[in-house]
C-alpha cells in the first residue's frame, strides 16, 4: 500500500475509503509474538489448558493486536505526522483463524483552529462480516 500524497490527503471526502488492509489468518505463533512484542503475556491468549479451565474452547487474540492492525492501516496510507487521535471499541474476541479485514472510511471533515481535519471511522471484522473492534481517527490534512 502506498502513501497519500499531501494533495491525494487534501482531495479526500466524505465516502471515500483509505485501501483496506486484511491480515494473514492470527495463529497461536501471531499471538506468542505479539505477547513478546507487547509484554502482554495473559494466559488467555497462549495457553490453550488455562483460557478451556477460564471456559474458553481456545486462546483468542488481544485486543489490541487488532488494533495494531488498524493502526498499521493508518500508518502505512498515511503520513504518520497526520495522526492526532486514535481510538477504538472492543465489540467481539478475535478468534485464532480468523482473517481481519480492517477499513478506514471518511466520515467528517472538520475545520478546526489548527487547521482542516478528516474524522475517519474505523472498523476490524471477520471474514463472516462479524465487528471484533470499531473506533475512529482524527488526521491533519494541512
Amino acid at each position: 500500500m502506498s502513501r497519500l500524497d499531501a494533495s491525494s490527503l487534501r482531495s479526500l471526502q466524505v465516502g471515500d475509503e483509505l485501501p483496506p488492509l486484511v491480515t494473514e489468518p492470527i495463529t497461536r505463533l501471531t499471538l506468542a509474538l505479539y505477547a513478546g512484542a507487547s509484554g502482554d503475556h495473559n494466559p488467555m491468549h497462549v495457553d490453550i489448558d488455562f483460557a478451556r479451565r477460564a471456559g474458553a474452547p481456545d486462546v483468542f487474540a488481544h485486543g489490541m493486536l487488532g488494533m495494531a492492525y488498524l493502526g498499521r492501516l493508518l500508518t502505512s496510507a498515511l503520513p504518520l505526522s497526520a495522526l492526532r487521535s486514535f481510538g477504538v471499541r472492543f465489540a467481539a474476541v478475535t478468534q485464532v483463524g480468523d482473517v481481519l479485514s480492517c477499513r478506514a472510511k471518511v466520515v467528517e471533515r472538520i475545520a478546526a483552529e489548527s487547521g482542516p481535519l478528516l474524522r475517519l471511522e474505523l472498523s476490524a471484522s471477520d471474514a463472516q462480516g462479524e465487528v471484533k473492534l470499531s473506533g475512529d481517527a482524527l488526521i491533519a490534512i494541512d
